[in-house]
């Protein structure tokens, strides 16, 4: 007698195994900027410092993506912990323009939909990452400049503040050495900022201290954001590669990147998008990629800086051609990793050639 079965039943009886698709894991890398950084010219307290304020924005882009969340969540939670935090030039504690004046630049871009917004020039949003989001999700627009991207951003309900909250006596000095060393008119001291005394000088010139974040989540997508506020006594409102898309920040095609450097060699060569272009065309591991490029930027005058990379399957790539780079990762297998020197040895997760 032959048995008649159903698609339901023949599907429910299967006899032979079906392999199980292993779920995307999570992964999110960090940097706080590139520059001359020396170990013999840090302190034990401030090296001590960073490191710690690295751990704290990778937990905190970590513990987003542990807890099921998006990459774009993770991103913005891991900047805009740099942002609130005076070691690094984003946010509180950016450099001051040859005005005397805070113009901070940020971007994010959602790697899955290749969505994304930027801004420049803004004084009065607390978080310029979480208005270049809203840019992306909320303007129809991609970037939005000075003083029409505050409004958007009290528009849309983000939190505003005097300029002076972003003052920094660090910051304010390294500015007045700038300036001077330049020959230039030096501005008046901010207003509602208190007179303080000099601080102690960085043993590090920082100029080149965009913070950024490159995530993928549970679901395997992929996001990349970077803020910064930009150079040291920068004149005539410019404008450097971190709200330029495909040049400091780039997402998409199962790779992402944020860059800290030297911006107009940045924007000239497309850094960001050209480590994912390499990828995508050529499938090269993102750790070459990522030095290559670098490798390129290095070769004009001036080009200096750095790269973080990540691609869907979580590997991770750190490239610099400085002296350090303030970086950090993690992955749902490994607690926070930081490193600052060049020669520090970070090992991180990386796809075989």
């Amino acid at each position: 007698m032959i048995r008649t079965l159903t698609l339901a039943a023949l599907v429910a009886g299967l006899a032979f195994p079906v392999a199980a698709q292993e779920a995307p894991r999570w992964t999110i890398a960090i940097h706080g900027g590139a520059g001359t950084i020396e170990r013999g010219q840090m302190t034990p307290e401030r090296d001590a410092e960073y490191r710690a304020a690295l751990t704290a924005a990778v937990e905190a882009g970590a513990e987003v993506l542990r807890n099921g969340g998006s990459s774009l969540d993770a991103v913005q939670a891991a900047i805009e912990l740099m942002e609130d935090d005076p070691l690094f030039n984003a946010g509180r504690g950016a450099v001051f323009t040859a005005d005397g004046t805070i113009a901070l630049d940020a971007s994010i871009m959602n790697g899955e939909t290749m969505e994304a917004g930027a801004v420049a020039s803004v004084s009065r949003t607390r978080h310029p990452i979480a208005l270049a989001r809203a840019v992306m999700e909320q303007s129809g627009h991609v970037l939005l400049a000075e003083e029409g991207a505050d409004a958007f951003a009290a528009h849309v309900g983000l939190e505003q503040v005097d300029p002076s909250f972003f003052f920094t006596q660090r910051r304010w000095d390294q500015l007045i050495e700038v300036l001077t060393a330049r020959g230039l008119t030096l501005p008046e001291w901010p207003t509602g900022v208190p007179q303080a005394v000099s601080a102690v000088r960085d043993p590090d010139d920082h100029q080149f201290g965009t913070v950024g974040v490159v995530a993928v989540d549970s679901q395997g997508h992929i996001a990349a954001g970077t803020s910064t506020g930009g150079t040291t006594a920068k004149q005539w409102g410019r404008v450097g590669d971190t709200p330029i898309i495909g040049a400091g920040n780039w997402a998409g095609h199962g790779c992402a990147v944020s860059g800290t450097g030297t911006g107009e060699y940045f924007i000239r060569l497309t850094v960001a998008r050209d480590v994912c272009a390499m990828v995508q065309y050529t499938d090269v591991p993102i750790q070459q990629a990522a030095d290559t490029v670098v490798s390129d930027l290095a070769a004009l005058r001036e080009g200096s800086g750095g790269v973080i990379a990540l691609t869907a399957d979580g590997s991770v790539a750190f490239s610099m051609n400085t002296s350090g780079m303030y970086r950090g990762w993690a992955n749902q297998d490994t607690a926070p990793q930081v490193a600052i020197y060049a020669d520090e040895v970070l090992v991180t997760p990386a796809r075989a050639p």
